[in-house]
């Protein structure tokens, strides 16, 4: 797809390496507190809770943890309503968290490389890791979940964010089972009478892996459970959905235990990317029946954007990366060479189901990540995208940008936050009573390195480049985190 304008939110687009790094600093506060700073104006019609999860724990007892991926869950609130916010933040307090924190030292081996200090000897066979809950947050069913792809969900209240405990779904899942951190909302589920539904998955991964699919009803009920296996490791941190189908892709990686075994490596790291192998797309239908599945050429996908069906093809959207960024020894995450990294491009997958043939499309070639869209058009077309960015239009670099892709004309429209300000992950919140795809507004947490603290920027969706119509800013910085929610339940306090 080529552009065919590009509107921008300008500043200077090139990072420095210490502000972005500053925002990888521990945060060990935990508070509740109505914000009183407020630049512009809170949309009066814009109503409910922002949460957002992360690790905010970058050492344990001062010993730094190897990757971010491997450091504790902490969930932020931002409550919204009548133009006013109420924002509180607390850690999960999961079985690790809670023994590390007695202890003053790391005492689990991380998924990403962290360490029992001691070396090998001392992490040799262990292959107990922390539930860190570090990765999504969502609030279904009655239930403020914390999630990991590895393990149970935590429970957490979501009035006061306290943990209730570890959470098996109502008896559902059996003891050490997974529960993926990437659910997709059906907002209106065919089968179901045009009701919503929750759709997640869990993986058992080895040389052969076994995925199982999840629906849930709005209270909660499970509505139906499917248990797929297919050959080979798989990677699987994300999918799609459209209304028939569950999305899947299996990376093309190898995966050697053994150094994870005897003590050497985190399991992330024993992940080796295998150029010569196929991408395989896999399409489980949600009714029941076996898997299709088809291949491209080799690609890694973390995140997946949107895709729908069209006549006999189906349309997979993804951030698709040209090799596994890989997590070596013996280096520290805040010292990246981002110029000697892939970029993470949107790429449209063009999956024919009569001819078998799979075609690929470069939507975006900005690095992006962190895709976003109306809840809408979850699993069905859609127009309009957005998600995290660079500010420079090529290479790998940290997102410091929003931008908006109308997929039916090419224009772009970027919010640019350079050289000091670091995005996270946009949600879109649709306005009440809208009714075109891009009305509602945009909500991004931002580290502003130039305050170490961070804000949540409130963006008119239509119009991103016009800059925020309102930013709320906090009472410090909340590291960069991984994946968050909106519901239109308020949970502050009576004013």
């Amino acid at each position: 797809m080529t552009p065919s304008s590009t509107s921008t939110h300008s500043a200077p687009d090139r990072y420095r390496q210490d502000d972005w790094q500053r925002g990888y600093q521990s945060q060990r506060q935990e508070s509740a507190q109505w914000l009183t700073e407020i630049e512009g104006s809170i949309p009066a019609e814009l109503s409910g809770t922002f949460f957002r999860n992360g690790p905010g724990l970058l050492d344990i007892g001062g010993t730094p943890i190897a990757h971010p991926f491997d450091g504790d869950g902490m969930i932020s609130a931002i409550a919204i309503d009548h133009g006013r916010a109420h924002f509180q933040n607390r850690y999960v307090r999961t079985q690790g968290f809670v023994a590390e924190q007695k202890a003053g030292k790391p005492l689990y081996r991380g998924v990403f490389g962290t360490q029992k200090p001691g070396g090998w000897l001392a992490n040799i066979f262990d292959t107990n890791l922390k539930n860190i809950a570090n990765t999504n947050i969502i609030y279904w069913g009655g239930k403020l979940l914390a999630l990991w792809e590895a393990a149970h969900p935590h429970r957490l209240n979501p009035e006061t964010l306290e943990t209730i405990g570890l959470d098996d779904l109502d008896g559902l899942l059996a003891p050490g089972a997974a529960f993926a951190a990437h659910p997709r909302i059906d907002s209106a589920c065919a089968v179901d009478g045009g009701q919503p539904c929750f759709v997640n998955f869990g993986v058992q991964a080895g040389f052969s892996s076994t995925i199982t699919t999840y629906e849930f009803a709005p209270e909660g009920t499970l509505l139906r459970r499917q248990a797929r296996s297919i050959p080979g490791f798989a990677f699987l941190h994300d999918m799609a959905i459209t209304p028939s189908h569950t999305i899947f892709c299996q990376n093309p990686v190898k995966f050697n235990p053994l150094p994870f075994l005897f003590g050497f490596r985190g399991a992330g790291q024993c992940i080796e990317f295998d150029p010569s192998a196929p991408t395989k797309i896999y399409l489980l239908p949600r009714a029941g029946g076996e898997p299709e599945v088809y291949e491209t050429e080799p690609c890694f996908i973390f995140h997946h954007a949107n895709a729908g069906e069209l006549g006999d093809e189906v349309i997979l959207d993804s951030v698709c990366y040209a090799n596994f960024p890989s997590v070596e020894e013996n280096t520290s995450y805040l010292d990246v060479d981002f110029d000697a990294l892939p970029p993470g491009e949107l790429w449209r997958f063009r999956i024919n189901r009569r001819t078998g043939e799979v075609s690929r499309t470069v939507l975006e070639s900005r690095c992006c990540e962190f895709p976003s869209l109306h809840p809408d058009r979850v699993g069905r077309p859609y127009r309009y995208l957005y998600s995290g960015a660079a500010a420079q239009p090529q290479g790998n670099a940290p997102l410091q940008a929003v931008i908006k892709l109308d997929l039916d004309t090419g224009d772009r429209q970027l919010y640019n936050l350079a050289p000091r300000g670091f995005a996270g992950e946009p949600i879109f919140v649709p306005r009440p009573g809208a009714t075109t795809e891009d009305d509602g507004w945009i909500l991004v947490l931002v580290y502003e390195a130039d305050h170490h603290r961070s804000s949540l920027h409130i963006l008119d969706a239509r119009d991103i480049a016009a800059g925020a119509i309102a930013q709320l800013n906090l009472p410090y910085h909340i590291p960069y985190g991984l994946h968050g929610s909106f519901t239109r339940e308020v949970f502050a306090p009576a004013c």
